[in-house]
């Protein structure tokens, strides 16, 4: 039988290509700057830049040209990832996964096994969600010590907004019935009044704040780990959703120094103590395209699943219940008005249909007052937004920066979470397109995978890995394969002030590009989950490729 196997990234060559290459024998896709999908069978590459498209006419036009033949496989650009956390993930692929784990049991022995091999103090972890328990209620410090109770443990929530711990990580953070949990988060209490262990976002600090931060070295494996991984699933550029200092200096150093294998257009996180130092530092543009800081993240609200996503009405399974807004309107103008001063777009982090509210009042106040509203300012994740407040994204040129595959993976939770009023503007894809927004399209991993034809499929179909509903969750949201190609390509760069170099293989722009082992366009629908990369080039260059191995029968 067959064996697939991903071979070792191949590092980028800092030399350029000594001859013009074409690449022929492709069904060729790309979207445009003037809208229409065209297609071709040859791309031509000079100096790490595409020269021309065209078909085999093109041949003869450039006959000393070193020839690629792409065995009749499917190219498209290089896919955007418009958001995610890169060192997270980078960080999610060395230590503890507790994704797609169905029970505290489970996750309990994978903790106790991780634990026995592990020899720092702290063991951390991420992945868990209590949606996917049976009882589907938050576990416990008491559910962790039977596993773990000799040294501290702290497990991320899958979406990163709360926070599990055990009961040695509460007593070495000073948390006793007496402690406060902070504006903006919530601390989840036992049955006998005493915390629980579990802790929603603002409050995750309580703990947090005791945890080693991580070293440069850190940051550094993380990133070269994350990169390997975004590259073998056909991601050229991504989108990093909140830096800290450490992570934004290690960035600048391994830019100069052209070690940073993919590209990315990073955010500066609000809530980092050197927040301003960063901010009068400037605009980062590396020559190369690799790095590009140019926004600040910042956080309105929470997260649906930990019911923390701030809600005009309240949650449907929880009532009295609205969610936590994480900065006071006051304070979202101020971060706003700090970022416009410096030249940097705001990228608020909005879920609820309050926050979603907040956050436009809180734009539409500053753009008045102080301007910015030629930043390109974007909202993350605009998921649940009022049917009313939807047109105030186009109006206020805001920016929807979504993650189709959480409207997928959402929507049972969503459902039991929200009524049908409240999901009346939820993922509307098809209605910001409708009225004239751009989406930029991506996953959010590591709280998704970062696999970017699931999110693809999402967008197309509103299915789950095996086609249900039947119809798709609420369907007239979904896009057509052009229009979820596109969020993910040249959109997600027009996203990041960079739809003239990157997101379309266009004549001057980068030549970044994937060969996939399916025709994205003409697949059946339910295969494009299921489809694999099987070269990933930047610039011109072959930086991945998949192997094929015969195992013996």
């Amino acid at each position: 039988m067959k064996k697939w196997l991903i071979a070792g990234l191949s590092l980028i060559c800092t030399s350029a290509l000594a001859n013009t290459t074409l690449i022929h024998n492709i069904s060729g896709y790309t979207p445009t700057l003037k809208g229409a999908t065209q297609s071709f069978s040859v791309l031509v590459v000079r100096d790490g830049k595409v020269v021309a498209t065209g078909n085999d006419d093109m041949l003869k036009q450039f006959p000393e040209a070193t020839r690629y033949d792409g065995h009749g496989k499917t190219l498209l650009p290089g896919l955007i990832d418009a958001h995610g956390h890169i060192i997270g993930l980078g960080n999610n692929l060395v230590e503890l996964d507790l994704r797609g784990m169905t029970s505290i049991k489970q996750i309990g022995e994978k903790l106790k096994a991780y634990s026995d091999h592990f020899d720092g103090e702290w063991i951390v972890g991420r992945g868990w969600d209590q949606t996917l328990w049976s009882s589907q209620q938050f576990g416990s410090a008491a559910d962790l010590d039977k596993y773990v109770g000799n040294r501290p443990v702290m497990l991320t929530r899958v979406d990163g907004h709360a926070i599990w711990v055990n009961s040695k990580a509460m007593q070495m953070a000073g948390i006793d019935e007496k402690t406060k949990a902070p504006e903006g988060g919530e601390i989840i209490y036992a049955g006998n009044h005493q915390p629980s262990g579990v802790f929603v976002d603002k409050a995750e600090e309580l703990v947090r704040k005791h945890v080693p931060a991580a070293s440069e070295h850190d940051v550094k494996r993380a990133l070269n780990k994350a990169s390997e991984h975004l590259l073998s699933l056909g991601i050229t550029s991504a989108h990093d959703a909140g830096i800290d200092y450490t992570t934004w200096q290690v960035y600048q150093e391994q830019a100069k120094n052209k070690a940073i294998p993919i590209r990315i257009y990073a955010m500066l996180s609000a809530s980092d103590p050197k927040l301003e130092t960063m901010l009068k530092a400037g605009i980062i543009k590396d020559p190369n395209d690799h790095l590009s800081v140019r926004s600040v993240k910042i956080y309105a609200d929470g997260a649906l699943g930990s019911r923390g996503a701030a809600l005009i009405d309240s949650y449907k399974d929880r009532p009295g219940h609205h969610g936590l807004m994480l900065e006071t309107y006051d304070k979202l103008r101020e971060l706003m008005r700090l970022s416009f001063k410096h030249g940097f777009s705001a990228n608020t982090h909005a879920i609820g249909d309050k926050a979603n509210r907040v956050v436009l009042d809180a734009y539409e106040a500053e753009f008045k007052k102080t301007g910015g509203k030629l930043l390109r300012n974007r909202i993350e994740h605009a998921q649940i937004v009022t049917p009313e407040d939807i047109p105030r994204f186009k109006s206020l040129d805001i920016i929807p920066s979504m993650q189709p595959v959480h409207a997928t993976s959402d929507m049972h939770m969503a459902e039991k979470r929200l009524t049908d009023n409240q999901l009346a503007g939820g993922y509307a894809w098809q209605t910001f397109l409708k009225q004239g927004s751009k989406i930029a399209a991506g996953s959010d991993f590591p709280v998704e995978l970062a696999e970017p034809f699931h999110g693809l499929f999402s967008a197309v179909t509103r299915q789950d890995p095996h086609g249900q509903p039947e119809q798709g969750w609420r369907a007239e949201e979904a896009l057509s394969r052009d229009q979820a190609l596109r969020a993910f390509t040249l959109d997600a760069a027009y996203a990041a002030f960079q739809e003239h170099k990157l997101g379309s293989l266009e004549k001057g722009k980068w030549a970044d590009f994937i060969l996939i082992d399916k025709d994205y366009f003409n697949v059946p629908a339910l295969e494009i989950r299921d489809i694999q990369v099987d070269e990933t080039w930047v610039a011109g260059q072959l930086v991945y490729k998949r192997m094929v191995q015969k195992d013996d029968k």
